[in-house]
């Protein structure tokens, strides 16, 4: 399914995240999956690294997640309280569809680090506009899960970093905009000097 926007300026103005725990069923079926996570890869990438991954957790794996987040918040904190386990379920069960985006420098190659970060992120970007595109709403969360080596660990290994992780799925409230920056604050022309 195509979102019903009546132009593609009318739908990269309308994208806007969505909170994962506000996501509800249905999430992408597995062929709509795919063609999101294709769109993804088609993302500027100088020197054709692909310095990203993408690993999509099942359904069926959430409490295999859910183990993990858990182990690796203990790592740091030997009790955590009743509302840090609550969170960490919330996290590990939100959202229909739940997809781990690695960042996977190419340390070997002669392109900058920092420009293979951005071809992660352009490619995080296209994932959730590739949803959008199909009528879903996405979320892309860090927090300390993303940073968390222990949590890297079950997806990857280093030089891999977490890029984030990435919730589909079907609004089930109604968005809402969120503050943009002012215009000028962000934008300006050059003088020349």
């Amino acid at each position: 399914m195509f979102n019903d926007l009546s132009s593609p300026l009318d739908f990269l103005a309308t994208r806007r995240s969505s909170r994962p725990r506000d996501m509800v069923e249905p999430g992408p079926e597995p062929a709509e999956l795919q063609r999101i996570l294709e769109i993804a890869t088609r993302t500027p990438d100088h020197g054709k690294l692909a310095p990203w991954r993408f690993v999509v957790v099942d359904a069926a794996l959430r409490a295999r997640f859910a183990e993990i987040l858990h182990a690796a918040y203990r790592i740091d904190r030997e009790q955590p309280g009743r509302l840090e386990i609550e969170a960490i379920d919330q996290f590990a069960y939100q959202a229909p569809t739940l997809i781990v985006a690695l960042h996977s420098p190419k340390t070997s190659s002669k392109i900058p680090l920092w420009e293979q970060e951005l071809s992660t992120g352009a490619a995080c970007f296209n994932l959730i506009s590739a949803a959008h595109a199909h009528g879903y709403v996405g979320g892309w969360i860090t927090g300390w899960a993303a940073y968390s080596d222990a949590v890297r660990d079950a997806f990857g290994a280093a030089p891999e970093r977490i890029a984030g992780f990435i919730f589909l799925g079907t609004a089930g409230t109604e968005l809402t905009e969120r503050p943009r920056p002012e215009f000028d604050a962000v934008v300006s022309d050059w003088d020349g000097a």
